[in-house]
């Protein structure tokens, strides 16, 4: 079977570019996409797919051009029976499915600024004589979705929190299936005195909640790897605001390649994310992977990846005070062997329910059976 991965944009690497990637790579398909950065996939160790990657053209960098923009690429998108089925893998990417069946649409985010982070979006990103202008952008293109959204043949999501926000904007009920983790690229390693954190800078990261938390902890040390779009200016702005609050225990990389990362995870204490309402978080199934508890917020897809007490620690309306007790506390058990042994364990055992063989299983069930 002939397969074609659709793709929004593949110039920075995240949790959906890496699905995307995975499933290129085990399915042996093709990927549309619009702006490309090989040298950055190549990096994260998928330079085996680069010469099956198309782009249908450029888009710009800032927003909301730059989701216009693919909307109106993938709309026009037309790839005829040059394909057997299609897997949408990404979110302004789902306007493809009018003219590419049948389809199958995997759901990172059901286009979340639209929707669920809308008013988060207006509130915190968007300048004041802009709002009407985005109000109006979002009623357009929530039109434009439901109607596109009719054109999906299967639908699957990476959670039950995205399946729950399927249902209440789309009405439509979707298959989860959890997304990859390769876990035999983690493995253990003896912790040094640093703690993770693998995110990109945007606002619903909450970044302030992890610098303000370790500017109190002055005994431990945080790597933060946070990529994000340059001279876009909200993520330049967001950065600046990070970079001004930063302590001296803190330490910010913009991006690392693949096996840096893994020497990030294998040799850290723990993990910590304070991203709002997450999707599903594929970095704190990563961190399990490496046997690396994981501090987060007890809220969206973490609830169902972290066991309190036994893969890591999940924290009620989490803040700076509260991240940093959590941090104390975790550091503390950490010292015992009997403890660590405890986390490493519980942290293998979790990560190894989302491997890639039992994503691909389900994926390649659910194109069979449509």
């Amino acid at each position: 079977m002939k397969i074609a991965i659709l793709h929004n944009a593949i110039d920075n690497i995240g949790g959906a570019e890496m699905v995307s990637l995975t499933l290129a790579r085990e399915l042996n398909a093709d990927i549309y996409t619009t702006n490309v950065n090989f040298k950055m996939i190549e990096a994260m160790g998928f330079s085996s797919i680069s010469p099956r990657i198309l782009s249908i053209g450029a888009i710009p960098k800032s927003a909301p051009y730059r989701q216009q923009r693919t909307f109106w690429k993938f709309r026009k998108l037309n790839l005829g029976n040059k394909y057997d089925f299609y897997i949408i893998s990404g979110d302004w990417a789902m306007s493809a499915a009018v003219n590419n069946k049948p389809n199958l649409w995997y759901v990172h985010s059901p286009l979340n600024e639209l929707w669920q982070f809308k008013d988060y979006v207006k509130k915190k990103i968007v300048v004041w004589w802009k709002k009407p202008f985005f109000e109006l952008w979002v009623q357009f293109n929530r039109m434009l979705t439901l109607k596109y959204s009719k054109h999906v043949g299967v639908w699957v999501c990476n959670s039950r929190n995205t399946q729950q926000r399927i249902k209440k904007f789309y009405s439509k009920d979707a298959e989860i299936v959890y997304p990859p983790i390769d876990n035999k690229r983690y493995e253990y390693g003896t912790p040094k005195n640093y703690w993770l954190s693998v995110n990109r800078l945007v606002d619903h990261k909450r970044i302030e909640i992890q610098v303000g938390a370790f500017s109190v902890l002055p005994d431990e040390k945080l790597i933060i790897v946070g990529s994000y779009e340059k001279d876009v200016p909200h993520f330049e702005k967001y950065k600046k605001e990070i970079d001004r609050k930063m302590p001296s225990n803190v330490e910010m990389l913009h991006w690392s390649d693949s096996d840096k990362l893994m020497s990030l995870y294998r040799n850290c204490k723990g993990f910590i994310t304070t991203s709002k309402d997450e999707d599903f978080g594929m970095t704190a199934v990563e961190a399990m992977a490496s046997g690396k508890p994981v501090i987060a917020p007890n809220e969206g897809g973490y609830k169902e990846t972290v066991t309190d007490g036994k893969t890591g620690i999940l924290i009620d309306n989490i803040n700076e005070d509260k991240l940093a007790a959590a941090i104390r506390a975790l550091s503390l058990e950490l010292k015992s062997a009997a403890r660590a042994k405890y986390y490493l364990e519980n942290c293998q055992a979790r990560a190894e329910m989302f491997g890639v063989s039992l994503f691909i299983q389900k994926i390649k069930g659910l194109i069979v059976s449509s």
